[in-house]
C-alpha cells in the first residue's frame, strides 16, 4: 500500500484538506501536484513540500474549466510523466436559505463541486486508461453526502450527487484497474468552516459557540471537530490500496456524527 514513485493531483489543495492530504501523501514517497485556482498559493503549498524529497509541481487549476483541467493533467504528465491518484477536493460553501438563493450561487456550487469532479475524473482517467497500472480516484465529500443540513441546499445537492459519480465511476473503471471512493468529513475547522459561522449564527437566531455546540458539532460522540489529519490517514489508506476490492464505497470520518 506504498505510495512512493505514485503521481497524485490533489485540488484546492493550496489550503485546508487538500494541503493536509499534499502532506501526508509527499510522507509517503508521492510525487504531489498542488492544483488550485490560488496559483500563488499552489506555488508556496509546493515549496513546503519539498522538505519531503519528492518531486513537487503546482498547476493553476479553476476545476470547472475544462480547458483548464485538460491542460493542467496534460502539464503534469508532459513533466511528471503520469497520472496514479486524484484526489477531487476544490469546493466553497453558500449558506442561504433556498427561498432567497441566487440561480447564479446555485450554479456556482455545482459547477466547482461536480462539473469539477466530473472534468479532472475524466482527465485523470483518459492518463490512467492508456498507463495501464490501475489508479486511485478519491472525492472528498462530506457528512453532507448522507445527511441534509438548513441553509446549505446547494452544498448538500452536490456532495450527494459525488457519490453517484462516484460509484459510475467505480463500475466503469474496474476493468482498468482503478478505484473511487469518497470520503465523508464530519465538520472540518477550515477557513471554509469558520466562514459559516456568523452566517449561520444570524440565519438561527444563535451566538457562534452555540452554532458549535447545538449544530455542527451536537451529534457527535465526543463533542469534537473532525481534523485534517483525520481525512488525510483516509486518503492515505484509499490511495495506496492496491485492488478494486474497496471501491464505490464512501468512507465516514465524523467522530460519530454519521454512522451506517
Amino acid at each position: 500500500m506504498s505510495l512512493k514513485g505514485k503521481v497524485a493531483i490533489i485540488t484546492g489543495a493550496a489550503s485546508g484538506i487538500g494541503l493536509e492530504i499534499a502532506h501526508a501523501y509527499a510522507k509517503e514517497g508521492a510525487m504531489v501536484v498542488i492544483a488550485d485556482l490560488n496559483e500563488e498559493g499552489a506555488r508556496a503549498a509546493a515549496l513546503s513540500l519539498e522538505q519531503y524529497g519528492q518531486k513537487t509541481m503546482a498547476v493553476a487549476m479553476d476545476v470547472s474549466n475544462e480547458q483548464m483541467v485538460d491542460s493542467a493533467v496534460e502539464k503534469v504528465i508532459a513533466e511528471l510523466g503520469s497520472v496514479d491518484v486524484l484526489v477531487s477536493n476544490a469546493g466553497i460553501q453558500v449558506i442561504e436559505r433556498i427561498e432567497n438563493l441566487e440561480f447564479d450561487k446555485w450554479k456556482l456550487m455545482m459547477g466547482i463541486h461536480l462539473d469539477g469532479a466530473f472534468l479532472t475524473t475524466r482527465a485523470c482517467l483518459r492518463q490512467m486508461y492508456k498507463q495501464q497500472r490501475g489508479g486511485a480516484i478519491i472525492y472528498i465529500g462530506s457528512v453532507h453526502s448522507k445527511e441534509a443540513s438548513p441553509l446549505k441546499a446547494p452544498y448538500v445537492t452536490a456532495k450527494h450527487g459525488l457519490l453517484g459519480l462516484c460509484r459510475t465511476v467505480a463500475k466503469e473503471a474496474a476493468q482498468h484497474g482503478v478505484h473511487a471512493n469518497v470520503i465523508c468529513p464530519g465538520y472540518v475547522k477550515t477557513p471554509l468552516v469558520e466562514k459559516q459561522l456568523p452566517q449561520q449564527a444570524k440565519e438561527l437566531g444563535l451566538t457562534e459557540e452555540e452554532v458549535i455546540s447545538k449544530v455542527l458539532l451536537k451529534d457527535t460522540v465526543d463533542g469534537e471537530f473532525t481534523s485534517t489529519e483525520d481525512v488525510a490517514k483516509a486518503a492515505v489508506f484509499l490511495a495506496g490500496f492496491e485492488s478494486c476490492s474497496i471501491t464505490g464505497q464512501s468512507l465516514i470520518v465524523s467522530h460519530g456524527w454519521c454512522m451506517e
